[in-house]
């Protein structure tokens, strides 16, 4: 019998990580060999064992899981990796994809999918719900991308900014999330505030967090 799949999972909710074990415990060509919370954890994962494939949420609270995608492609080009996220697919499905990642999967959906959706991934495929897919498809042949919202227009890191925003966090505790200085995070904010025609501040706080919650299927009120 062939070695089963070595899979790292990168996550900050151990509850999701133990989830993760028990479904895949099931799959004998599967196993969840090393878990990880940060990506500082996941690179040194990466820098000390030889690990098949990557399932990782990219809200992490301790660093950016679109820079992490980046770090891996960096250390391992060819390495599958697959995201796991609370976050609707619309909203970075994309951004992933271009990152380096092959694929997307929402927290919020049938758990039956991830199993398929890392076959497909190590196959050699992409995956990405039909829906989304099909979106894409419509984009590349209509030519809509220039139609797009600004907030889609946003860099990785401008997108990151605004996320941690809408979460509720200072420019201070930004800074130390990204690691990043507090005078970089100010310079991301009034790029946002540019891009997207923000005055001040406060809009760019309630723009952050209507955007957050849209892109964790909430209704903001």
């Amino acid at each position: 019998m062939p070695s089963p799949t070595k899979i790292l999972v990168v996550d900050d909710h151990p509850i999701v990580r133990q989830g993760l074990d028990r479904l895949l415990e099931s799959e004998p060509d599967l196993t969840v060999a090393w878990e990880a919370s940060t990506a500082d954890e996941a690179l040194q994962v990466l820098d000390n064992h030889e690990v098949d494939f990557v399932l990782l949420d990219i809200g992490l609270k301790q660093g950016s899981g679109l820079d992490l995608i980046g770090q891996i492609r960096s250390r391992k080009e060819d390495l599958p990796i697959l995201v796991l996220s609370m976050h609707q697919e619309r909203f970075y499905a994309e951004r992933v994809l271009r990152g380096g990642a092959q694929g997307y999967v929402m927290k919020q959906g049938d758990p039956a999918e991830i199993v398929p959706a890392i076959r497909r991934v190590l196959s050699g495929d992409l995956y990405l719900s039909p829906s989304l897919a099909d979106e894409l498809v419509r984009r590349a042949v209509d030519g809509r991308d220039e139609a797009r919202p600004a907030v889609e227009q946003l860099s990785d890191r401008e997108t990151e900014v605004v996320r941690l925003i809408g979460s509720g966090l200072s420019t201070r505790e930004i800074a130390e999330e990204l690691n990043l200085s507090v005078k970089t995070i100010e310079s991301y904010r009034a790029n946002v505030k540019r891009k997207l025609g923000l005055r001040s501040g406060s809009e760019l706080a309630r723009f952050a967090y209507d955007w957050t919650s849209r892109s964790m299927g909430v209704t903001a009120g």
